[in-house]
């Protein structure tokens, strides 16, 4: 396959002797009618399974080579060359055609950096937080609730948003250490392809790009 390797055989009635998962053979005349079957139908589903999944390969390269072209056409039309890519919408001429294109970068945190910034925030939550202020502690505790021991990044970074609102040394430095922790180790881009139905509705056209 054109992004990963598979490590899977079909073996035939042609084989005199079969191998199982240990390794162990058994001859041909052993195994069963079902085995048989099994073994001929799972190798004709892979088999197909993969071309499709090549072409599919094949179809979002040229989906991302040719709005990579849409993209820098209109800058360039635009006089504006160096902008850099981001999300962005483009149309066919009469739009009942419209595609997608969407960047999701990954972001990660660094384990030290926020954990001191939990720590931090702890501190923060101890010494100024009262009952008026409970909305803050809740914010801090939605934030950092995790979720099969991951954290939910788009909670954690919000709380960027509060950096210049919440007026403490505390905070303050709960949010640096916060910028600190953030890694965005790579990003990844989505493709959606719509077309108007019959009452001028778009409909996507599921593709499944997001794993190839």
């Amino acid at each position: 396959m054109k992004n990963y390797e598979l490590k899977a055989k079909v073996q035939k009635s042609s084989d005199s002797q079969w191998s199982d998962e240990k390794g162990i053979t058994v001859p041909f005349n052993r195994t069963t009618k079902f085995e048989r079957l099994s073994e001929r139908k799972s190798g004709m589903l892979l088999t197909k399974a993969i071309r499709l999944h090549d072409r599919l390969y094949d179809l979002k390269q040229l989906v991302n080579d040719v709005c990579s072209e849409i993209y820098e056409e209109f800058m360039a039309a635009n006089n504006n060359g160096k902008a850099g890519k981001g999300n962005f919408t483009w149309y066919n001429f009469d739009r009942s055609i419209k595609i997608e294109v969407s960047i999701n970068d990954r972001i990660e945190f660094d384990d030290l950096h926020i954990k001191a910034c939990k720590s931090k925030l702890d501190e923060f939550l101890d010494k100024n937080v009262n009952s008026s202020d409970e909305f803050i502690k809740q914010l801090v505790l939605d934030a950092f609730e995790t979720s099969r021991g991951n954290l939910d990044a788009k909670k954690v970074m919000s709380l960027l948003r509060y950096r210049h609102k919440i007026k403490s040394p505390l905070f303050s430095q709960a949010m640096e250490l916060l910028e600190k922790s953030i890694r965005r180790p790579d990003s990844k881009k989505y493709f959606r392809i719509w077309a108007k139905d019959a009452e001028g509705k778009y409909q996507n056209v599921d593709l499944n790009f997001s794993s190839i």
